[in-house]
């Protein structure tokens, strides 16, 4: 008994191509994001679209997949926390062997890192997921060039790039500098 869920939108049948080597099937399709799709600072909305072109090839051992996922991604800037809201397309390929093949042919230390078919359906999420996450930068940025903030007031240094503070006195010559004042003043 299958644990995936044909009608699932990340569940492909591929009952049609066979088991004939060779056969194949190109698959176009728009499925929901699944929540947690992406990074901590980078993600893609849960329930956002997802544009998929597959193609499903079968072989000797199983199921090739192969194929791109274009989408949304939303987060904020690392350095002036401006907000992201860029397209991004991920590449992927996978082999998912057959149920019957990972008995006769591997042992169990392969067994937990092979995709596998289940009743002839394919699960997309977890080749998704590992695509988006690897493609992400791990410190987005709005700009490759982005200043961003002033370390002693906030502000954004793209919108103000003359900004500047005066130079900070240090706490031990600070009396001298009162003395000249008080100088002035007399």
């Amino acid at each position: 008994m299958s644990s995936l869920d044909p009608r699932a939108p990340l569940v492909l049948d591929t009952r049609e191509l066979g088991r004939r080597p060779g056969s194949q099937r190109e698959v176009s399709l728009t499925a929901p994001a699944p929540a947690d799709l992406g990074i901590e600072v980078l993600t893609v909305t849960e329930g956002s679209q997802i544009d998929f072109d597959l193609r499903l090839e079968a072989v000797m051992e199983g199921v090739l997949v192969t194929g791109t996922a274009q989408a949304v991604v939303d987060g904020e800037c690392a350095r002036c926390l401006e907000p992201i809201h860029e397209d991004i397309e991920v590449t992927f390929q996978e082999l998912f062997v057959y149920e019957d093949r990972r008995h006769d042919e591997q042992d169990d230390s392969e067994d937990d890192e092979t995709s596998r078919l289940e009743d002839d359906l394919v699960d997309l999420e977890p080749l998704l997921r590992d695509a988006v996450v690897l493609a992400l930068p791990f410190q987005p940025l709005c700009q490759p060039d982005c200043p961003g903030l002033c370390p002693e007031c906030g502000v954004r240094l793209i919108d103000e790039p003359g900004h500047t503070h005066e130079a900070a006195v240090d706490p031990r010559w600070a009396a001298l500098g009162k003395l000249s004042t008080d100088e002035d003043q007399t």
